[in-house]
């Protein structure tokens, strides 16, 4: 009887940590954001109504596709994960997971994501979701180690899930969803030099090119980072202009927007870590206030 529940609880420690590998190569953590934004730009298209079952297809399809990017990302950069603190004791980098396991989840979970966008949405927003998965998996990760126009590259499949999404809705690439992929592209420049500005020594270990200014943390990274920030204002009222939102929406993008900006020149006046994480922290707010406000203020 001991041995029975020896073997039992052996087997479920087993299960459980592979299925925290599993979680681990694909992000879920981090997916969840870009997937919610994919669920906002599907239920902003005018006419359409919130229903559970499309939302949690929506979600399934979105992290399947989002997971595959990230394990074939994980796949490119086994090597050099291995020389960073914060990456090596991922599945690959740590020998827990071998590569072979790891591309098969890549193909069978890119392939389902795709599946569900196509067969439970439209055409188009299959095609999308695959554009999204071979630019972030194929062409941003290799050129992160090449130069810093790795991070505009990444900026493109970063910010087409809530083009996905209005896709999924309207089965067309009309204005409303632009305005939405608008804002999340100018927003992903300030977040990810933050990120970059906060692990410099880290990616300079792996070889990764991905802040301005010759590589380097400092003040004309974060005037760039401040430009985008900047931008972000009138992109925000964007959606408000074109009637998809109401106008409370486009206030609290305008004071959301300041706030952002305000972080982006704090990292310019103190040209610091600490800066750079808040305004790393100051980004996920900005994205997720927005989003909500356009949300309860659909029009």
């Amino acid at each position: 009887m001991l041995q029975e529940n020896s073997i039992k609880l052996s087997s479920s420690y087993a299960i459980a940590s592979k299925v925290k590998d599993y979680s681990q190569l694909m992000k879920f953590n981090l997916t969840f954001m870009v997937v919610f934004s994919s669920v906002v730009g599907y239920l902003l298209v005018p006419g359409v109504e919130f229903n559970l079952v499309k939302v949690l297809l929506l979600f399934a399809g979105g992290l399947l596709v989002s997971g595959s990017a990230n394990t074939i990302n994980q796949i490119w950069e086994k090597e050099t994960d291995k020389l960073m603190a914060r990456t090596a004791p991922r599945p690959l980098p740590s020998g827990r997971m071998r590569e072979g396991e790891a591309v098969t989840l890549a193909i069978i979970t890119g392939l389902a994501g795709i599946f569900i966008m196509g067969y439970c949405f439209n055409l188009l927003s299959a095609v999308l979701s695959l554009v999204s998965l071979v630019l972030y998996g194929f062409v941003y990760t290799p050129w992160k180690k090449w130069n810093s126009l790795a991070v505009l590259v990444g900026a493109i499949p970063g910010a087409l899930p809530p083009l996905i999404g209005w896709a999924a809705g309207a089965n067309n690439l009309s204005e409303g969803g632009w305005s939405l992929f608008a804002i999340q592209f100018l927003w992903q420049f300030p977040h990810f030099w933050a990120i970059a500005w906060i692990a410099h020594k880290d990616y300079t270990r792996a070889g990764f090119k991905l802040l301005p200014a010759n590589g380097e943390p400092n003040k004309f990274t974060a005037l760039q980072a401040a430009t985008y920030a900047l931008l972000l204002i009138p992109a925000g009222v964007a959606p408000y202009l074109l009637k998809i939102t109401g106008g409370i929406s486009a206030i609290v993008a305008i004071l959301a927007g300041i706030f952002f900006l305000y972080r982006a020149i704090n990292l310019y006046r103190k040209n610091d870590v600490p800066a750079a994480r808040k305004l790393m922290f100051g980004s996920y707010i900005y994205l997720t206030v927005i989003q909500l406000a356009q949300l309860l203020d659909k029009v």
